[in-house]
């Protein structure tokens, strides 16, 4: 029996589902997710291996107008993906009308040569009239070699565009072990689940001002010690993130604390700090600090 296996990026514009996706595809959880727009802001692997194939998925920010250098980072990731990759997953919320920010991964789309599945997210949304329609109205926009209306939350429709993946695969070798899941070190694993846990209990400017740094961890016999801080831009941030007698930041700690027990098989010792740093997501230093942006000494 022959070995397939390939690269494919899912790409798309903020909460087209691609992270929700991602994790059903994995049949576990590899990124984090939120409600709120660009809550991915790296790319990030998930390695799916089964006994005739290995698919590395890398899950990219959301393509977007960037209003500061944070953003043109998280646009310059998703950007590169198009062309390293051997199969690109437009994704986009069959649910939501077709605007500029559509159009303009679509200009995008026209520069490679890759291979572009449209998946149709959310369907489950829609009745089925308005699905024929929306299928109809994608196909004239682009020449995709396959429209696969899928539902990340449900599952629905997900084991098909496995097996249409991999038809598009070139037989090849396995790139990963078996049993590895994704490729990102401990630390940004520690940091994005309480960034998530954030996301999910703050509002309105606090989850694009927040950003958060692992400065420590200690590793003990049968637990862990971690050290993390919550970057904030302003005092009044920092006040939210803290809550009355802190009982917001106890809340993220508890969260985070339990998920991180979970995925670490081991018990969690977590101290979280939140500290003001105006303007850090225009600050170059930062950005490399914090894992958005390469350092140029590396390049």
């Amino acid at each position: 029996m022959t070995f397939k296996s390939g690269f494919v990026a899912l790409i798309g514009r903020p909460n087209a589902g691609k992270s929700t996706l991602l994790n059903t595809l994995m049949k576990q959880k590899i990124a984090i997710v939120s409600d709120k727009p660009q809550t991915t802001r790296n790319v990030i692997r998930g390695i799916r291996t089964d006994e005739n194939s290995q698919i590395v998925f890398l899950d990219t920010p959301g393509i977007h107008k960037p209003q500061h250098e944070l953003g043109r980072q998280m646009n310059k990731g998703s950007f590169t993906s198009l062309h390293d990759v051997d199969l690109i997953y437009y994704l986009v919320d069959a649910s939501a009308k077709f605007g500029p920010g559509d159009q303009f991964v679509i200009e995008l789309l026209k520069s490679t040569q890759t291979p572009v599945f449209l998946i149709l997210n959310k369907i489950d949304l829609l009745k089925k009239q308005t699905m024929i329609e929306c299928l109809s109205q994608w196909s004239e926009r682009y020449a995709f070699k396959e429209i696969i209306p899928v539902s990340a939350l449900t599952a629905d429709n997900a084991s098909r565009l496995i097996e249409v993946t991999k038809s598009y695969l070139s037989d090849s070798e396995q790139y990963y072990p078996n049993d590895q899941v994704s490729d990102y070190p401990e630390a940004f694993m520690m940091a994005e689940v309480i960034r998530e846990k954030v996301l999910q209990l703050t509002h309105q400017e606090i989850p694009h001002s927040i950003a958060v740094l692992i400065e420590n961890t200690e590793q003990r016999e049968n637990s862990i010690d971690i050290s993390a801080v919550i970057l904030v831009e302003r005092d009044s941030q920092k006040g939210i993130i803290i809550g009355k007698n802190g009982s917001m930041k106890n809340e993220i700690n508890k969260r985070a604390s339990m998920e991180l027990r979970n995925l670490l098989q081991v018990k969690v010792h977590l101290e979280l700090f939140v500290k003001v740093e105006a303007d850090w997501r225009n600050r170059p230093r930062q950005l490399i600090d914090l894992g958005y942006k390469q350092d140029p000494r590396d390049e």
